[in-house]
């Protein structure tokens, strides 16, 4: 079960992330060409980034009913199909030389279409773990389903790297495809895992007790009728991680060559930062069995604030490996912000509507977080003629929104999952 929701979590991550990278490097130039300077360009391919994130609230509402209703692994299956397809198409897509306006908007159509498809993974996959787990391990085990998102990442940038040692020309031609075309195998492997998982025993003990009471209620309007505020809190929770995702992940790489660094120098950071998080989130989602969601989640929320300007310090040193252990650093306090979030949110929400909780909550925290904030962070940037100050000010800002939320919500740790909703301040 815990190897099915890592392998589905790191291969919808993998294609989803492998989309933000190639924004700031390629996407630009090859599908925005008449936007003039090369900075309105990278704004103008964050805008299709953003799309996929505005689409991820979307896909969790509509995956999240489904789920609710017919079950989480048949959800799954389809979510994993969806996203592979679109990524796949990504990768075979003719550039605005090629078709005209019709290459940006078929990209920002299967960006949608990647938003829709990740939104309905995360909330399906971590509640077949947690679903399955005891309430004292939850942690635990949904620390290995997210440690595909850290995976997926990690064999992204893998992959960028790889295809960026080609010459110039030959990556921005053909060279840019590949990552996008691998996409295809990794879609079989993992419908052959999913199709193989059990359905969560917690889903199948409410189906029978539901059916009949709630045959034609919608998940969505239970939630903003009687579960508003957990609701409310698990997105504004999720704000944090999310932003400071967005911030070192997306656009790191426009913000490093734009301070002096080569592409493949921001891209090796990169690495080191993805393989650090693949240790990093399993242990502090584990942590916070033992400690609890809440302080995990507050000492990353703190740290963020307090590493806000030593990070970009670090960014416009000059120095590679300042840059490297500034943003090392960075994603230790992002990861300790986002590790909880999964057992955090599940516990939030009542079985019946939990699926599409855990979904809208979370998507929601990403449209917020990090679906702006590499085309916002661009444009401030760019008017304050490469200040760094506009994003220490969004990394400040973001982690206090998660801050004060924490301070709502009591500590959900170890909550009985049948049919109980952790309590609100």
């Amino acid at each position: 079960m815990a190897v099915s929701s890592f392998l589905g979590t790191a291969i919808e991550y993998y294609d989803f992330l492998l989309y933000s990278t190639m924004a700031a490097l390629v996407f630009g130039s090859l599908f925005f060409p008449e936007s003039g300077s090369g900075g309105v360009a990278t704004i103008a391919a964050f805008g299709t980034l953003a799309a996929g994130y505005v689409a991820r609230p979307i896909g969790g509402l509509l995956f999240g009913h489904y789920g609710d209703r017919l079950g989480r692994k048949r959800t799954l299956v389809a979510s994993m199909m969806l996203m592979g397809v679109a990524s796949t198409l990504i990768g075979v897509l003719p550039g605005y030389d090629s078709i005209g306006i019709a290459a940006p908007a078929l990209l920002i159509l299967l960006r949608t279409v990647q938003g829709i498809a990740v939104g309905g993974e995360y909330g399906g996959a971590a509640l077949m773990i947690i679903e399955h787990a005891g309430a004292r391990r939850r942690g635990s085990w949904v620390g290995i389903m997210q440690m595909g998102s850290s995976i997926g990442s990690l064999a992204a940038t893998g992959a960028i790297a790889l295809v960026t040692l080609l010459p110039e020309d030959d990556f921005e031609s053909w060279g840019w495809r590949i990552p996008f075309m691998v996409s295809a195998a990794l879609l079989i492997i993992g419908l052959y895992v999913r199709l193989s998982v059990t359905e969560s025993p917690i889903f199948k003990e409410a189906e029978a007790k539901e059916r009949q009471q709630s045959a034609h209620s919608v998940p969505a309007l239970e939630i903003l009728k009687n579960q508003k505020k957990p609701l409310i809190l698990a997105c504004a929770v999720g704000i944090g991680p999310f932003a400071l995702t967005a911030l070192i992940s997306s656009y790191m790489i426009a913000y490093g060559t734009e301070v002096g660094f080569s592409r493949s120098e921001v891209i090796q950071a990169m690495l080191m930062v993805n393989i650090m998080s693949t240790f990093t989130i399993p242990a502090f989602s584990a942590l916070s069995d033992f400690a609890g969601r809440k302080p995990v989640v507050v000492s990353g929320a703190v740290g963020a604030v307090l590493w806000a300007w030593p990070m970009y310090a670090m960014a416009g040193s000059g120095s590679v490996w300042m840059l490297t252990v500034g943003m090392m650093i960075g994603q230790v306090v992002q990861n300790l912000m986002y590790s909880p979030l999964a057992s955090m949110f599940s516990e939030m929400f009542s079985t019946e509507v939990r699926y599409t909780g855990v979904s809208m909550g979370y998507q929601m925290a990403s449209l917020l977080g990090a679906g702006f904030t590499p085309m916002l962070a661009a444009t401030l940037v760019l008017a304050t003629g490469g200040s760094s100050l506009p994003l220490i000010l969004i990394m400040v800002t973001a982690a206090c929104v998660t801050l004060v939320a924490l301070t709502m919500l009591r500590e959900p740790r170890g909550v009985d999952l049948v049919g109980s909703i952790s309590p609100t301040k």
